[in-house]
């Protein structure tokens, strides 16, 4: 408010502080006056001093005058500490009306970009003593990050900087590193990447300065062909996982699903599984097929195998010789009506003639394999 006048006498000359000015005339119930005659000239107004940028850091703005505002931005690795915008305010005497912020390295913080920089706390200065401080950087899955050292002085053994693959309380340590060499650049493989820096009670060093890159991890390898099955998935970058399937007749061997591992090198958390064709087994599908030992590839020898299929009571199994190639006499294929040998046996097939189809009055039935120690070969059944 710069003042209130009434009366007969003519005030001073007025001059505001701002680009607003505001006036408000008021008269009561009686005595009415001549009233006033002002006038007005807009006049220039002083600026606010330049702001000075801080140390590691920017100010982003050039007008200084009365509802101008600048702001602050820091250099990277550091932290802005203060306002980030400042305004011009009016008054007598031209002010910003908070301080110039301060541009800091902090002790640890969260990195999600996909490049930075790491300091030191208090960087380039030298870091305080009794510290314990960690940077996270964490990235999409499928990233790893490059870094490298630009500077690097701490108090030998009893300063450090680790880095860990993964997180600060289960992440496995990369490197430790200590003293007045700067270290050679690393990648770590994971998505996730912790840095820890420990100080001790002595010996202030100028610390680190680090810069970091992200880079994507290769895949793992393409795990096709896959015999006898399907491979469910196709994303085969690090952290993805993927599942396994057998065609009918076929027995998964191994894992159903892996998962793609960080590292160096890119691979699997297990073996990749294998689809066979096994020698016996206990089958309950209402219909399926039954494969020679190692099919595709011919039958090993001195085999004896023996598939028990069950079906639920009330149903019989037709058993179709889809191929049949076998050693005749010697290597055959023997049926029983029934959960055992003690079952009527239904017949027993070898060579490579044709075969016909065979039923069951049971809803049991026993198949057995047998090879001697010469010629192999092979054969397909369908129930």
């Amino acid at each position: 408010r710069l003042g209130s006048y009434s009366g007969t006498t003519i005030p001073q000359l007025l001059n505001s502080t701002s680009n607003n000015l505001y006036l408000t005339f008021q008269s009561d119930m009686s005595v009415s006056a001549a009233g006033f005659h002002l006038e007005y000239t807009a006049i220039g107004l002083d600026s606010c001093p330049e702001p000075l940028s801080p140390s590691n850091g920017e100010t982003v703005g050039e007008r200084y005058t009365v509802g101008d505002m600048v702001s602050f931005k820091c250099n990277p690795g550091f932290t802005l500490q203060g306002n980030t915008y400042i305004t011009c305010m009016p008054g007598p005497v031209r002010r910003w009306n908070y301080p110039v912020p301060l541009c800091l390295a902090q002790c640890g913080g969260s990195l999600t970009e996909f490049s930075g920089v790491i300091l030191s706390p208090g960087f380039p200065g030298n870091y305080q003593s009794s510290l314990d401080c960690s940077w996270r950087v964490q990235l999409p899955i499928g990233f790893g990050i490059h870094l490298q050292f630009l500077n690097f002085s701490t108090e030998p053994v009893h300063d450090y900087l680790e880095v860990r693959s993964g997180s600060l309380e289960t992440g496995t340590v990369i490197d430790r590193f200590s003293g007045p060499v700067v270290p050679s650049s690393l990648f770590s493989t994971t998505h996730e990447t912790t840095l820890f820096f420990h100080s001790d009670y002595s010996q202030n060093k100028p610390g680190f300065h680090i810069v970091y890159q992200a880079y994507e991890l290769q895949r793992c390898p393409d795990p096709r062909p896959f015999r006898n099955g399907i491979v469910i998935g196709q994303d085969y970058s690090v952290g993805m996982t993927i599942s396994f399937e057998c065609l009918t007749g076929y027995t998964l061997l191994g894992e159903p699903s892996l998962t793609c591992l960080h590292g160096v090198s890119r691979n699997w958390n297990h073996p990749i599984p294998r689809c066979e064709a096994l020698c016996g087994g206990n089958i309950t599908s209402m219909n399926g097929t039954i494969y020679s030992p190692g099919h595709p590839a011919e039958y090993p020898l001195f085999q004896d195998c023996m598939w028990m299929v069950r079906v639920p009571p009330g149903y019989g199994i037709y058993i179709n010789f889809s191929v049949i190639n076998t050693e005749p006499i010697y290597d055959y294929i023997t049926v029983w009506d029934g959960p055992d040998q003690a079952s009527p046996q239904i017949g027993q097939f070898s060579g490579n003639t044709d075969q016909k189809g065979v039923s069951t009055t049971a809803n049991q039935v026993l198949i057995k394999f047998h090879s001697d120690f010469s010629n192999s070969g092979f054969f397909v059944l369908r129930y």
